[in-house]
């Protein structure tokens, strides 16, 4: 089985990116194949609308997206983490969702996926903003959700590396990814 986790924190080492990394733990533990995609080192430009890609069925933009078309069709399931950014997920993220757009043929359809979200804090922070925009985009393309311990995961923090004095959200990512893993079967 393989699964992709794609981190949108433009910050390298970011809590949203930690986050991911222990949703991905129970995959290695299992033996999964594994391909992470971190937003933060990949340059992808915003669609431009031109629709070139209904008739070729391919964006005639060439950068890392790519990589990420490739990924979506390579793995079984997936989890996406985005930090907060005013009530949505980062700029980074919505251009890959934005992105989509040219692959729609992508063989997406009952493939499992899981969302994680940190925001800086705990009243208006946007949590459910995020999970709610990461669902609707497996949603759009025919994926399932997976919930963690109630919905997807939330968490706040501001600072990187804040995420690592919070045990139980670390565990809460653990226990989506276990989810997926359940649900996969």
């Amino acid at each position: 089985m393989k699964i992709l986790g794609i981190s949108g924190t433009p910050r390298k080492g970011g809590n949203s990116e930690i986050l991911l990394n222990a949703a991905l733990e129970p995959f290695a533990e299992a033996g999964w194949e594994i391909k992470r995609i971190l937003l933060s080192e990949k340059k992808i430009e915003m669609c431009t609308g031109c629709d070139s890609c209904h008739e070729s069925l391919n964006c005639c933009i060439k950068d890392d997206m790519a990589e990420i078309y490739e990924a979506f069709e390579w793995c079984s399931a997936m989890i996406i983490s985005s930090p907060v950014y005013w009530r949505n997920v980062s700029a980074q993220l919505k251009v890959v969702f934005d992105r989509m757009y040219a692959k729609q043929h992508i063989p997406l359809k009952g493939k499992l996926g899981g969302a994680i979200a940190v925001g800086r804090s705990t009243s208006g922070g946007g949590q459910t903003n995020v999970l709610t925009a990461i669902y609707n985009f497996f949603l759009s393309n025919g994926m399932l959700c997976v919930p963690g311990e109630l919905n997807g995961v939330t968490a706040s923090a501001d600072k990187p590396g804040d995420i690592l004095a919070q045990p139980h959200r670390l565990e809460q990512a653990r226990v989506l990814g276990r989810n997926i893993m359940y649900y996969n079967r």
